[in-house]
């Protein structure tokens, strides 16, 4: 049975998580981890570097990220994003695909901006709440699972691409679904949606130079206070906390390197004051630099 080989091929025991922080082990030295899982097991607040999908299969779930609780019923999923505290509460039984991918390569693709900025918050993916793209999104998800588990010679290749195009099918949701910019007449719509794109792009080049609201409405062609109230409503964040939220991900890579040190990063990551940079990266990840550092470092050796 399809079941049994699933269960058979997952080589997952269980999480490995020490200070709060899960230590994931990819397979084969790769970006991605899936297995199938029926421990009834409950695990207190943690985060980890990856991106997670949460897809049960038999039963429900239920999880509550930076205090908010998720239900999750069979056929539902849940996007938990790199760097959140989540708890997860299983059942007494059943079953689920847990999917984990280090998206840091993928997120240099041009065009991720916006992407990056629509799944740095928990996204619980379901009929109703995306009638127009919940099928063809579960699909995806299910043919990265049959790659992952057959293990053919361009299985990470082909994830990859999948994993692409599951991205896309997100965005345009967001685009075409959402009432974006409702004050702004439908031919004007798409012509704002390229504009904030290209702000966003913008930004992932310049997000160490001295950014500010006034410089980017200028940059943008709108008035301040019309420039601030569009990126909010594209974004969900003000500008200043988009800002904050992409020079804390670069620090995040340069974390990475040994070599820097943690005010260099600060420095090279756009923050003037090695205060606000660890007072927002504590904030914001839950854990200080210093403490990232060490714990991405257990994970690799």
């Amino acid at each position: 049975m399809k079941k049994d080989f699933y269960k058979a091929n997952s080589d997952f025991i269980c999480r490995d998580i020490e200070n709060n922080c899960e230590q994931i082990q990819y397979k084969n030295n790769s970006y991605i981890r899936i297995w199938c899982n029926e421990q009834p097991v409950t695990y207190d607040s943690h985060w980890h570097t990856a991106l997670e999908i949460i897809m049960p299969v038999e039963n429900d779930y239920d999880a509550i990220i930076n205090q908010t609780p998720y239900h999750i019923c069979a056929g539902e999923f849940l996007l938990v994003p790199p760097g959140e505290m989540h708890t997860l509460i299983a059942p007494d039984s059943g079953r689920r695909f847990i999917f984990q991918f280090d998206i840091t390569l993928i997120s240099k693709i041009y065009g991720f901006s916006s992407i990056r900025s629509l799944i740095s918050k928990p996204l619980h993916i379901t009929q109703t709440a995306f009638p127009h793209a919940y099928k063809s999104l579960f699909q995806l998800l299910d043919q990265i699972k049959e790659e992952y588990f057959s293990e053919n010679e361009y299985s990470e290749l082909m994830i990859t691409s999948l994993l692409l195009n599951f991205f896309v099918k997100l965005g345009y949701h967001h685009i075409h679904t959402q009432n974006l910019f409702p004050d702004v007449q439908l031919p004007k719509q798409r012509e704002y949606v390229q504009k904030f794109n290209d702000i966003l792009e913008y930004i992932d080049m310049h997000y160490t130079d001295e950014l500010t609201l006034d410089i980017m409405a200028v940059h943008s062609g709108f008035s301040k206070f019309h420039f601030s109230r569009l990126f909010k409503q594209y974004t969900n964040y003000t500008f200043n906390d988009y800002l904050n939220f992409r020079r804390i991900k670069a620090a995040e890579e340069m974390l990475l390197d040994p070599a820097l040190s943690i005010t260099e990063i600060a420095m090279q990551s756009g923050f003037s004051s090695i205060s606000t940079f660890n007072r927002l990266f504590k904030q914001m990840k839950n854990c200080t630099p210093s403490e990232f550092r060490a714990l991405h470092f257990k994970i690799i050796f």
